[in-house]
């Protein structure tokens, strides 16, 4: 396994990356790099890795995985290393000596610098070419396997992200999602968001739909269909053993754990599906809304005081939050006449959900707060089923913009969206897991 020691470690000071992002007015602070404004409001950062100091062939294997990772971040983008005049070898990975400036020519914002001491340990650090300054870096002691690299590569850009943004749940989160497998036939996976440790988890007949991952990570609730009903599945990741439940009206939409491992799913209770609070042992408490509309596809954030849903209670289905504290509820898709898919920021402070508009639909985030809306997927196609992250910065959401159904994540300003790599088949339902903290 993967060990990692700190030194000279320090988080990325926000006022830089705030300037990276977002330029400072003429006469504040340093003078700001400039940069790639993408999407509806996420600035796009240059990043190159620099000739590896030793290492050789596995030296090359790190790097080509580091890059592979980041590459999966929207506000990422990647610069070749043949556009830097001279090449991008670096005399010490320590930054003394670095022409920074021949970077800076290349367009190139931030630069990682590697060198490795023997085979098994690597010093991995992080400057800003701008003006040279030494941002963060760790010692990372790496085994002798192929898995032992990608963990040190996953480790390095969890700490990049975490020093960028304030916490790396990208690259030590678990993701769950549905792939297809012909006509009435869909399984959970699950998988690192980066594609790694990619798993079956169900193999059952008819169409597992909605996971849904327990606090701890042990379970994924599901809903699942076959030819004869509706019923709820629970399956346990470390028994790989899976339990299906049925209740009376044959109807299971969207459930969710609450973060004291009960449950809210829509049931049917006479005409239309409401949403009900399961106890422990799954079975009902109480209905958590008091419509007598269709209420389903339940999201609710860490504190379990705020829960998002969809509601026809106004004819056309939009999203309402509800706080579970008072018993207040409100319209927060304020635009739009078909809002569905609501996933609140495990933090409260942010609502995705997806819109119906030009025959496809788009990703839409609703500040709590504030009340802003903003657009932060853009097609072509039609986006659905946004998830958050665990960092509430994050987005996972299902995209047919390249034909077939697929995962895609941006963040919560837009930007970039790029494809995870769930393998062959169609690939939808993405659901964050619990991210692992270190």
């Amino acid at each position: 396994m993967n060990g990692k020691y700190a030194f000279a470690r320090g988080l990325f000071p926000i006022f830089l990356f705030l300037t990276l992002l977002f330029p400072l007015p003429r006469g504040v602070g340093a003078a700001p790099l400039s940069v790639q404004v993408v999407g509806a409001g996420e600035s796009r950062v240059n990043l190159l890795q620099a000739d590896p100091v030793g290492g050789s062939a596995r030296a090359s294997a790190l790097r080509k995985a580091v890059n592979d990772n980041l590459n999966l971040i929207p506000f990422i983008r990647l610069v070749n290393p043949a556009g830097v005049p001279g090449g991008a070898g670096v005399a010490s990975a320590a930054g003394e000596g670095v022409d920074f400036k021949r970077f800076a020519l290349a367009q190139v914002h931030l630069l990682i610098t590697a060198s490795w001491q023997g085979a098994s340990q690597v010093e991995l650090r992080c400057f800003s070419v701008a003006d040279g300054r030494f941002m963060f870096g760790n010692r990372y002691a790496v085994g002798a396997g192929e898995k032992d690299l990608l963990d040190t590569a996953d480790a390095f850009c969890a700490d990049f992200l975490e020093a960028v943004i304030g916490r790396g749940d990208f690259f030590r989160s678990v993701m769950a999602f549905v792939k297809s497998d012909g006509a009435m036939k869909k399984d959970i996976w699950s998988m690192k968001p980066n594609g790694r440790n990619l798993t079956r988890m169900t193999n059952l007949k008819g169409e597992a739909l909605s996971p849904a991952w327990s606090p701890d990570g042990r379970r994924i609730l599901f809903t699942h269909i076959d030819k004869r009903s509706h019923g709820l599945g629970v399956c346990d990741t470390v028994s790989r053993t899976v339990q299906r439940i049925k209740f009376p009206g044959n109807t299971v939409i969207g459930p969710t754990y609450m973060p004291d491992g009960r449950v809210a799913v829509g049931l049917t209770d006479g005409r239309n599906p409401s949403i009900f609070l399961l106890g422990h042992n799954l079975q009902k408490e109480r209905r958590l809304d008091e419509s007598s509309a269709i209420d389903v596809s339940p999201s609710v954030d860490a504190s379990g005081s705020l829960m998002a849903f969809t509601s026809g209670r106004l004819g056309s289905p939009q999203v309402f939050l509800k706080d579970l504290r008072t018993g207040s509820v409100r319209r927060i898709s304020l635009s739009g006449s078909y809002n569905t898919d609501p996933s609140i920021s495990p933090d409260g402070s942010l609502a995705a959900y997806a819109r119906q508009e030009g025959g496809g639909h788009r990703i839409y985030v609703h500040d709590l707060v504030t009340g802003a809306e903003r657009q932060v997927s853009f097609g072509p196609g039609s986006d659905e089923k946004p998830a958050f992250a665990p960092d509430s910065y994050f987005i996972a959401f299902m995209s047919t913009r390249a034909g077939a159904r697929q995962l895609y994540v941006t963040t919560r300003n837009g930007g970039d969206a790029k494809r995870l790599p769930t393998g062959p088949g169609d690939a939808s339902f993405p659901a964050w897991g619990p991210a692992s903290r270190r």
